[in-house]
């Protein structure tokens, strides 16, 4: 079994979430709450939980945002001329790296195994490693998509050997090219299995619908939000005022749903910035 002393960890964390904008014109998207907490934070209990303790995170976008959050929890990359893309951004840190295999997780990746702790639910990306595979978290490829990996889905995070990293450059490109396929051709690639559920948050609908699973169909409400309205199957985040009524909604830390207003399946940030999922 591969020791977590020879495996580090990156939370990429550098893309702008344009599928999410107007939210991401005023949060980095891995800055973006779940369930009241930045889904960055999601990403790092996570590789922490599974006794990784060399973590590095990688900026771009609203780049001064990350590095302030992260503070001193984790290494920072800055990608100062845009965001290198996954397997640009993991060159970017060889040196950092330095031999070692990496687990790489998106921080955009909502997971969740009510069964288990996290960090404790991917452990089988790291339970019997070689050092030398490909791993990769999967879920079954929903019927009648096409695509994927053996009728399989990438579900948020890799496992890299040293061997795959070392001639990664620090220039835009993706692991599903450099990495991913070519190991795969080459018959190296193992696909790990996840037991729980996982969303990509890349688009508004599915940001909402990660937050009303982490909320299990009930009203998740910050102590210090103020809520005299009503709130059905909602996410209220801190300082969030609720006056009117939300069912199935997402506020923002700090932001108002005024008495009076009524919303349904939606994003409210700020005082009206309001963002409809369908």
């Amino acid at each position: 079994m591969t020791s977590t002393g020879e495996v580090c960890a990156i939370v990429l964390a550098a893309g702008e979430g344009r599928r999410l904008r107007p939210l991401t014109e005023l949060l980095p998207k891995a800055l973006c709450p779940v369930a009241n907490l930045a889904l960055l934070d999601h990403a790092l209990r996570r590789v922490s939980g599974l006794g990784l303790t060399d973590i590095a995170v990688n900026a771009s976008y609203l780049a001064g945002q990350v590095v302030a959050h992260v503070g001193d929890r984790a290494h920072m990359s800055i990608e100062p001329d845009g965001p290198l893309g996954t397997a640009g951004g993991v060159g970017n840190l060889r040196g950092w790296i330095d031999g070692r295999g990496v687990l790489v997780g998106n921080a955009d990746a909502y997971l969740a195994d009510p069964n288990r702790e996290p960090g404790k639910d991917i452990a089988a990306m790291l339970d019997g490693w070689d050092g030398e595979t490909v791993r990769m978290l999967t879920l079954p490829v929903p019927a009648g998509d096409t695509g994927g990996f053996r009728g399989r889905r990438f579900a948020g995070f890799s496992l890299l050997p040293w061997s795959r990293v070392r001639d990664l450059a620090a220039e835009p490109g993706e692991l599903v090219r450099r990495v991913w396929r070519p190991a795969e051709d080459a018959g190296e690639l193992q696909l790990i299995h996840y037991d729980g559920v996982y969303i990509d948050t890349g688009t508004p609908a599915d940001y909402l619908r990660a937050n009303l699973h982490a909320a299990g169909g009930s009203a998740l409400v910050d102590p210090s939000a103020t809520v005299t309205g009503r709130v059905r199957a909602s996410v209220v985040g801190s300082r969030a005022t609720v006056a009117g009524e939300i069912d199935r909604c997402v506020v923002w830390p700090g932001a108002r749903v005024e008495a009076g207003e009524t919303l349904a399946g939606v994003i409210r940030a700020g005082d009206a910035l309001t963002v409809v999922t369908t």
